[in-house]
């Protein structure tokens, strides 16, 4: 697989897909051909190119929604990421039906972008948040949501796979724990969508969301999938051309969902690239990136918890993600002195100061895998801290 990333020369072990993956060469001639032969706007044009352009744009949407199993491409919204699309259904859906003495129900292990949204549309609506903790071996703990949960939670907003632990969340119970209740279900699918195969309809989740440029696409394009009745239901995000029915100083009526919530010109060629990578992404299988990169996991988490001096977080199969701190050496550190020796790992709180809160850490170094990733990375990632151990002693 490796050859089809351009991006990464010879000899550089990137490990850094959590944050954004690299993008592969169908990728990159999906988005060179649409801006530097096929570039036309969509919806307005009556020119051939426009029309065609406007075709490509929509089969994309199409590929999105036979991709997670939804049920039809008017339950897929487009947006710039999945921090967009939360705070989009914290506005239009938070903002509509939350009311005082409402209840969200988050974790531990949420990123921010799960989070702050929530944070802000309860101060609005006088809502209340819940948090659930972790099991031992950090998931989510589920036991303890069914015991939070009351007839007074409108929401449960999860992480399906965990940027920072890789846990995977067990989403069919956490929907229908949600859904005893009368509540909805939020699944953040960033890093789920990349790793492991995905179906909204037997998931049984409320909404969906994920970014486009974890899944190997291209920045600035993502996707929500709510359900039809849930969208319809909900009033637009933001006021411009497209989401428009009819316009008057009078009265302004607006297209049914998705155009609804797509105001002014997207970002056509970003669909485009986001099909073209999803077809790579199948044309391996889904199961197959899953089993090579809890491979990955497996080896990285035999040789770091041989080394007295390393912490392991996250449970021992976590999807593609491998978290750890080194006893008095601090994550940026340990970063640095691994890119000396070309790996490129992240460090930090990783946009989940809550998570390393409850972990007792002011930050992680944090290794992550896709499809480019192999052994020979592993050996790469070991050996720089082992380096790192000898400087610090």
């Amino acid at each position: 697989m490796l050859q089809d990333f351009p991006a990464i020369p010879a000899g550089w072990a990137y490990l850094d897909t959590a944050a954004t993956a690299q993008k592969p060469q169908i990728v990159i001639d999906a988005i060179a051909a649409a801006y530097g032969e096929t570039y036309a706007t969509v919806h307005r044009g009556v020119y051939q190119r426009s029309a065609d352009m406007t075709l490509a744009y929509e089969a994309a949407r199409e590929r999105v929604a036979r991709f997670i199993g939804a049920g039809s491409s008017a339950e897929i919204v487009y947006v710039r990421g999945a921090t967009e699309a939360i705070n989009l259904i914290a506005q239009c859906w938070g903002g509509t039906v939350l009311k005082p003495g409402d209840r969200i129900l988050l974790s531990q292990l949420e990123h921010h972008s799960n989070i702050v949204p929530w944070q802000m549309i309860a101060e609005r609506t006088g809502a209340l948040i819940d948090v659930a903790p972790l099991t031992a071996d950090h998931c989510i703990d589920l036991d303890a949501v069914e015991a939070m949960l009351t007839p007074q939670h409108k929401l449960v907003a999860l992480a399906h796979v965990s940027n920072v632990l890789g846990s995977v969340l067990d989403v069919k119970r956490a929907a229908d724990l949600a859904h005893a209740v009368g509540a909805k279900l939020l699944v953040d699918g960033c890093q789920a969508v990349a790793r492991l195969p995905v179906d909204v309809t037997a998931l049984g989740c409320d909404f969906y969301v994920f970014s486009g440029h974890k899944l190997y696409g291209p920045t600035g394009i993502g996707c929500l999938w709510a359900r039809p009745e849930l969208l319809e239901a909900m009033p637009p995000y933001q006021g411009g051309g497209s989401m428009i029915d009819k316009v008057s100083f009078a009265k302004t009526t607006y297209a049914p969902p998705p155009t609804r919530f797509e105001a002014g010109t997207p970002h056509i060629v970003g669909a485009l690239g986001l099909h073209a990578a999803i077809d790579y992404v199948e044309s391996i299988g889904l199961d197959a990136i899953h089993a090579h990169e809890t491979a990955l996991v497996r080896q990285t988490r035999e040789a770091l918890s041989a080394m007295n001096s390393v912490t392991l977080f996250g449970p021992e199969d976590s999807a593609g993600i491998v978290s750890f701190a080194i006893h008095g050496v601090h994550p940026h550190d340990v970063g640095t002195i691994l890119d000396e020796g070309r790996v490129a790992i992240r460090a930090g709180h990783h946009c989940a100061q809550p998570l390393m809160e409850a972990l007792g850490v002011p930050a992680t170094a944090r290794a992550s895998f896709g499809v480019y990733n192999g052994p020979a990375d592993v050996d790469a990632l070991v050996k720089g801290i082992e380096r790192v151990r000898r400087i610090f002693g």
